[in-house]
């Protein structure tokens, strides 16, 4: 396993497949690390959305890790914040700080926060505490760049729990109401939020319906499958004068068996056996893709 990056839109060859989906998985070693060492932070939600992030940023993201900032980046909006540990950790591999930091998660004074914030981590475009805002944040910005003319693009990061908020709704009439084509967004859709399932606390489906009916483009995939992350975002590209949803199904803990699709993990860090517990299944996991 390597961590260079790949071209947008080069052939998604079974190397290529087999190589990202490694990473993710030992992404999600990690992430169990950062969690386990300093006792907090969000497992569930962060080993959902693994392959996502290393999707987008090894393969389809136009980003300059050694310049952030620079004016004709893409643009990732992380708005399920709480899940961060994997977006530090995808952001550390590719390049915008070094790995080492990835040690001082959540330590008072360090540049990985429990929620993200732009002003101290390299990387971040926005801050994520309050769910909901992605959205709405993410059409100004893709229609920011349309009034100046710019090809960047706008991807955001949602999970299910955060349709509960009502300005996810609102943005989302903005976008489709200013044919927002650069705006993607990418919902990991994993069933399972603090308290209980999603159906349970508040039912959000057809949600393929829902949002076509607020005027998008859609497409459902398996949110694990690295092959239909890599088409649905070259897919996305290729649609014009519609804001384009990604509908990731995917299990919350993801990799893990005692964790998968349980409430518990959503914010809770492992004790030394379960720990060890984990890393074992994880090792086994990540074990299918060394070739």
């Amino acid at each position: 396993m390597n961590n260079s990056a790949y071209p947008r839109g080069l052939f998604h060859s079974a190397a290529m497949v087999e190589d990202l989906s490694e990473r993710a998985w030992n992404y999600r070693k990690t992430v169990l690390k950062m969690v386990y060492d300093h006792q907090t932070g969000h497992i569930g939600g962060a080993f959902s959305g693994a392959e996502i992030l290393t999707a987008l940023y090894f393969h389809h993201l136009e980003i300059k890790p050694e310049n952030p900032r620079w004016p004709d980046r893409d643009r990732l909006l992380f708005s399920k914040g709480h899940a961060c540990a994997m977006l530090y950790t995808v952001l550390a591999h590719r390049g915008f700080f070094p790995v080492e930091k990835l040690d001082t998660f959540r330590e008072l004074d360090s540049t990985l926060q429990g929620h993200p914030e732009p002003q101290k981590t390299p990387g971040v475009e926005v801050p994520a505490g309050p769910l909901g805002h992605g959205i709405a944040i993410g059409a100004g910005m893709a229609m920011a760049a349309k009034m100046e003319n710019s090809k960047r693009k706008v991807y955001v990061i949602i999970g299910d729990g955060e349709l509960n908020a009502g300005v996810i709704w609102e943005g989302a009439l903005v976008a489709a109401q200013y044919g927002l084509d650069n705006l993607i967004v990418i919902l990991d859709y994993n069933g399972v939020q603090q308290t209980d399932s999603t159906t349970n606390v508040l039912c959000t489906e057809p949600i393929e319906d829902k949002f076509k009916s607020f005027g998008w483009y859609t497409r459902e995939i398996h949110g694990h499958h690295m092959l239909q992350i890599l088409d649905a975002l070259d897919f996305a590209d290729e649609i014009h004068a519609k804001p384009v949803v990604i509908i990731a199904r995917t299990t919350k803990g993801k990799g893990v068996s005692f964790m998968e699709s349980n409430p518990i993990w959503h914010g809770a860090p492992p004790n030394d056996e379960q720990y060890k517990d984990a890393l074992r299944e994880l090792d086994k996991g990540a074990a299918q893709w060394i070739r």
